[in-house]
């Protein structure tokens, strides 16, 4: 096996025992001189590992130490280096979040899984949602929206009741958090080319706060969503437990939980 790996960890029990057996197995190198991340932990993990490094142009393979992990791999010792040398590559470009402050101010974050438009205080949210210069909603009133990716609509999007998409769909899911006006919104799927933007229309009375995955920005006035095609992840799953077939396992979940 010729690749060069290099390790990043979470500090749990669990993520400490594998670090050490992959120590046995595998060449540590550096991160400059590596060809693939390994990523041990839970998808909250791998985000924030993806944010922090996707300028290196690697391969990322997660192993899983915490919960569900979607993003991840089943960590296997014996398997580890057949698992690594057969596993496939899924691309994926994350949304780009730009967001106007009450106080004017900018800010940008990536978002891999999604964007969530969130009510900051008591009140409930009062939103408008704009795709391509159209109206999808003149107002809502409700706990918030999320705007979710692909890979991000099992997540958040899926508690809330969102549609799952396909991996290559090329589509975006906008979803109401609890709406209450109107009340039976269900959302909207859009093309993944779309321009989304977001305004609050009660800024004093009714805060809102925007976060990429888990960057947070307060007091939003208005928050632009877009998918940025400069960037992209190249992540390895396992032939046996691809993306693609956990995302077609939660569509059949969600097919008889409704049944």
């Amino acid at each position: 096996m010729n690749d060069k790996i290099y390790l990043v960890y979470d500090k749990t029990k669990s993520s400490l025992k594998i670090k050490h057996s992959l120590i046995k197995k595998l060449k540590i190198t550096t991160l400059k001189k590596c060809n693939i991340i390994i990523v041990i932990g839970g998808d909250g993990f791998m985000l924030q590992t993806l944010k922090k490094f996707f300028k290196y142009k690697k391969l990322f393979y997660g192993i899983n130490s915490g919960n569900y992990g979607f993003l991840m791999n089943k960590f296997s010792n014996k398997s580890i280096l057949k698992n690594l040398k057969t596993s496939n590559s899924i691309k994926i470009n994350p949304l780009q979040m730009t967001v106007k402050t009450k106080n004017r101010q900018i800010k940008k974050s990536i978002a891999i899984n999604e964007v969530s438009i969130l009510r900051q205080s008591k009140q409930a949210s009062s939103i408008s949602i704009i795709a391509n210069k159209k109206n999808i909603i003149k107002k809502l009133i409700s706990d918030g929206v999320l705007v979710s990716t692909p890979a991000g609509s099992t997540a958040y999007n899926l508690s809330a009741h969102g549609p799952i998409l396909n991996l290559d769909s090329n589509k975006l899911t906008i979803t109401p958090i609890s709406p209450f006006r109107p009340r039976r919104w269900r959302g909207i799927i859009v093309n993944d080319k779309s321009i989304i933007v977001i305004k609050n229309l009660d800024e004093n009375k009714r805060p809102i706060s925007a976060v990429a995955d888990n960057f947070e920005v307060r007091n939003a006035k208005k928050i632009t969503i877009q998918v940025n095609k400069k960037i992209s992840f190249n992540l390895l799953f396992d032939r046996s437990n691809s993306l693609y077939k956990k995302i077609k396992i939660e569509q059949s979940r969600k097919e008889t939980s409704n049944s």
